[in-house]
């Protein structure tokens, strides 16, 4: 069994350039699981499927399990059932799922494996019996421009619900790599290939250095009596019945610690006051009930020049805790209006007089700014994520101006805060908190002096390089 640290010493040890290939499966290599099954059951949730494709899809899903069917019949019920549908629609609906269901299935690892071909000038390559709108999102989020898929017919912009192809399965996934490698220029025998099944030892074969990722049984035995390496990817955490319990004593203690703050501000007439509290005392045991630790490096510069907007990575709610634990006291927050009345979020949001956006409306958005440029005058501190949104993976989603706008007229420093490990502790659309340990480094403040609008750009590009910097080679101290 083959660690991940020596396949990375084998990739960074190897040769370089985009002649090399890395080929990597889809399903089961580089997530944890199948992505029909999460789209499967989306479209019944959304009632998209009809009683003949539920049982056609049912039926030949147990002859591909139970008889050894190869999965053409099923592939093509799939791509029927879409025909007349809007790619573009398609695509964007993907993307949702991927965001709810596929993001939390990725192999943190398999992440590590890709940057690692990356950084060597490799051509990475998905290489899936999937079809386009069912990868792509995934490959957007990897970084991955090439793909080797099954494709879908379409004309007008409209799926026609045929195939536009042959479906890239078993030896129909080998041919597809071998004319990717032809029309690249990509010599196969010094390329690498990663996969979960036994249908892909025709792709396995085909290149100079397989690898069985987390091989099914029958892999496992073809890739010992080949003597290819064989490797186990960590697996996205699940959740157990502890991590539930541990996790609604968390939200409890912090929510009783922000009723506690605020019965206390309201006794002394100071709603900071009692804000300061529950971001400190209350993220304090927050995290201690989840069995969530912190390693931070720099903290010190979250002191060194306040007021400042503290920009943070936004992966999940967890991000409320962290924050309150580094930065706690003097600081209030910019938030979506949806959160406003939040069970978990409202509280919170009232008690820190945090300013909502309607995003939908950019004119009222930046009326709502006002006050919060005033507060950063007035001394008080602003935490906001420059992305928007909360990204479904460690992937830094692009920045928006809106923070640094704020910063610049304000006449305050920005302070970057990175965290690291918040979203796989943590879901992106989870209220489950599992333990572990959160990286933050506070990097030092950057002072807004001489920014105006003309080199604004070039600023947020700075800045954003900063955390792209930090997140690929994490600093042991600042």
């Amino acid at each position: 069994m083959a660690d991940i640290e020596w396949l990375l010493e084998q990739i960074e040890t190897g040769p370089e350039g985009p002649h090399v290939g890395a080929f990597f499966d889809f399903d089961g290599t580089l997530i944890d699981g199948y992505s029909a099954t999460a789209f499967f059951q989306e479209r019944l949730r959304k009632g998209d499927i009809g009683v003949k494709e539920l049982v056609a899809t049912l039926t030949e899903s147990v002859n591909v399990e139970r008889r050894g069917h190869d999965v053409d019949e099923l592939m093509r019920i799939g791509v029927g059932a879409q025909s007349g549908k809007s790619l573009d629609e398609l695509e964007r609906w993907s993307t949702k799922v991927f965001s709810k269901k596929i993001a939390a299935k990725l192999y943190p690892e398999a992440r590590v494996l890709i940057d690692a071909h990356k950084r060597m000038g490799h051509t990475v390559v998905i290489a899936s019996s999937a079809t386009q709108p069912q990868v792509k999102a995934t490959a957007d989020d990897l970084g991955v421009r090439h793909l080797v898929v099954t494709e879908m017919e379409v004309e007008d912009g409209k799926l026609t619900g045929r195939l536009d192809g042959p479906i890239r399965w078993g030896q129909g996934k080998a041919d597809g790599v071998r004319q990717f490698a032809r029309s690249h220029k990509v010599r196969l025998r010094d390329s690498y290939a990663y996969s979960n099944g036994a249908e892909d030892v025709p792709m396995l074969e085909a290149v100079g250095h397989p690898c069985a990722l987390n091989p099914d049984r029958e892999l496992v035995e073809i890739a010992r009596q080949h003597k290819w390496p064989i490797t186990e990817l960590k697996k996205p955490p699940s959740t157990t019945p502890t991590d539930v319990v541990r996790s609604a004593a968390a939200i409890g203690v912090f929510a009783s610690s922000v009723g506690a703050a605020a019965t206390l501000g309201l006794v002394n007439g100071s709603r900071r006051m009692g804000a300061n509290i529950a971001a400190s005392a209350g993220s304090d045991l927050g995290l201690a009930a989840a069995g969530v630790r912190l390693n931070i490096v720099g903290e010190e510069n979250a002191w060194k020049d306040r007021p400042a907007v503290f920009l943070f990575n936004h992966q999940s709610q967890l991000d409320v805790f962290v924050l309150g634990a580094v930065l706690r006291r003097d600081f209030t927050g910019v938030a979506k209006k949806e959160l406003e009345y939040s069970p978990f979020f409202g509280p919170i949001g009232y008690l820190a007089d945090v300013a909502y956006i309607d995003r939908s409306n950019s004119k009222k958005a930046q009326h709502q700014l006002e006050p919060v440029v005033e507060a950063l005058k007035s001394g008080r501190s602003i935490a906001i994520a420059p992305e928007g949104t909360r990204s479904p993976t460690s992937r830094l989603l692009p920045f928006k101006k809106g923070p640094f706008h704020m910063a610049m007229q304000a006449h305050v420093p920005i302070v970057p805060i990175v965290m690291r490990n918040c979203g796989e502790i943590m879901a992106a659309h989870s209220f489950v908190i599992h333990p572990g340990t959160v990286d933050v480094a506070v990097l030092p403040p950057v002072s807004t002096k001489g920014w105006n609008k003309d080199n604004l750009d070039e600023h947020v590009k700075q800045i954003r390089d900063m955390y792209l910097h930090t997140l690929a080679d994490w600093p042991t101290s600042l």
